[in-house]
């Protein structure tokens, strides 16, 4: 089965209210499994608008990415990051089909 993803791109307005959202978001992504892969960190944007700040969480399912993102806990942490910041949010499912190079 197909892993399940959240692509996040995020200018923060009020870092201070940011971090409310931050402590909000930890038990709903607990609950829901989520793993950070990206969480910030150093890019460069080749082509197209940046934020800047961009995050990936994975999920095992994109059933859970879904539920996560409806879930109670996390409308809650939503509308902190509402007010904190302009964000861009995509949940997506994973590709686990053939790869270049595969026979």
């Amino acid at each position: 089965m197909a892993k399940g993803y959240w692509i996040g791109r995020v200018d923060v307005t009020d870092l201070e209210a940011y971090k409310d959202y931050v402590a909000a978001n930890a038990e709903p992504f607990r609950a829901y499994g989520a793993r950070f892969l990206v969480r910030g960190g150093e890019f460069e944007c080749m082509e197209g608008a940046a934020r800047a700040r961009n995050v990936v969480i994975e999920f095992d399912s994109y059933d859970q990415a879904l539920a996560c993102y409806r879930s109670e806990g996390y409308a809650y942490a939503k509308s902190l990051r509402e007010k904190a910041s302009v964000s861009d949010l995509v949940v997506i499912q994973g590709y686990d089909g053939p790869q270049p190079g595969d026979a």
